[in-house]
């Protein structure tokens, strides 16, 4: 248990930071949260239904929200931390509107951005109006509604896969994780949604490395009729009659193809937050060659940074989906026990 009077920051109220501010308070020490949005839940909350069960997002934010319903739990929304600076045994934490917080642990958890699908051109995000991302598509599921720019029912719709991931013009060459699974996802949602329509994924190659993502693709094909190309799209255009043209190099049989979509859907990869980057200048962590914040070991210490009492929780780190996160968190809690500890003894 922790001593009461000690004091450890969470920055960011997202998954990971929601989970291990829980199993912070719980273990009896004062957590203070803060979250730079106006309400708690990061993405999840931009979520509909979640892989690979297609859980309702509302139920993992109901858990999350129940984790930090806490006497020992202070919560600050649309507050911003700027830096982290080391104080005698503590640490002094920064906030966006001028004031100063004293800790004895911090846990950043400042997850991720979306990259942003308008850096490549060449598909047209932000320049046909029937471009849109997997996150505007969730928007959409949420509402029970898919429609093109003019309000009409798309009847063919294409997904990218990796935008913005394993390229090198963007400066990303990691993969992120988590496009496949949720082309996948989605591509089967809009199936559900729209009996006729036909729905077709391009990707460079299938990476399901998860519980139950092999099985989802596999229903996708033999229970939906998913058409799945493989291949990288190279540009997209729009014709004189408000159709895009996705022209794409089929790697399987080497020839160049060029299809004709309604709606096209980009899988946009995960980036380091903006929020996280201020704070790796200003405390001075260390980041690795992905941009996100480097762990002190990736195989034993993975919640632990360059600077003792600066601990790591979730997708600030590297890409993970949800139950990666909260595992991550759960681990964070506890290393930050053991380091409280160790500074009590």
């Amino acid at each position: 248990m922790c001593d009461m009077g000690r004091r450890v920051v969470v920055i960011g109220g997202g998954v990971a930071g929601m989970e291990a501010a829980g199993q912070l308070a719980r273990r009896g020490c004062n957590v203070t949260v803060f979250e730079k949005e106006t309400e708690t839940g990061g993405h999840v909350k931009n979520w509909f239904h979640l892989f690979p069960d297609r859980k309702d997002s509302r139920d993992v934010l109901r858990y999350l929200g129940n984790k930090i319903n806490h006497n020992n739990i202070t919560l600050f929304t649309g507050i911003a931390v700027e830096g982290i600076r080391p104080s005698n045994g503590s640490f002094s934490v920064f906030t966006g509107d001028g004031n100063e917080i004293t800790a004895d642990a911090v846990v950043v958890a400042t997850g991720f951005d979306l990259f942003r699908s308008e850096k490549k051109e060449e598909y047209g995000y932000g320049i046909y109006e029937n471009v849109i991302t997997s996150a505007d598509l969730e928007r959409m599921f949420r509402k029970d509604q898919i429609r093109m720019h003019d309000g009409s029912i798309p009847g063919k719709i294409g997904l990218v896969h990796c935008v913005g991931s394993r390229d090198e013009k963007a400066g990303n060459l990691y993969c992120s994780k988590l496009c496949c699974v949720t082309a996948v996802k989605q591509a089967m949602e809009i199936a559900e949604h729209m009996e006729d329509a036909k729905v077709f994924c391009f990707y460079m190659d299938m990476r399901m490395g998860g519980a139950m993502y092999e099985e989802l693709y596999r229903e996708a094909q033999e229970n939906y009729g998913i058409g799945f190309i493989r291949g990288k799209v190279s540009e997209v255009a729009q014709n004189i009659d408000n159709k895009l043209i996705v022209k794409v190099e089929d790697t399987l049989t080497g020839r160049p193809l060029k299809m004709e979509i309604d709606l096209l859907v980009l899988m946009a990869g995960m980036e380091m937050s903006e929020g996280g980057k201020k704070i790796a200048q200003s405390a001075g962590l260390d980041t690795g060659e992905n941009r996100f914040f480097k762990p002190a070991d990736l195989h034993f210490a993975s919640n632990e940074s360059n600077i003792k009492g600066v601990f790591y929780a979730g997708t600030c780190t590297m890409p993970m989906n949800i139950t990666e996160a909260i595992s991550h968190a759960r681990a964070a809690a506890a290393d930050v026990m053991d380091y409280l500890d160790k500074q009590k003894n």
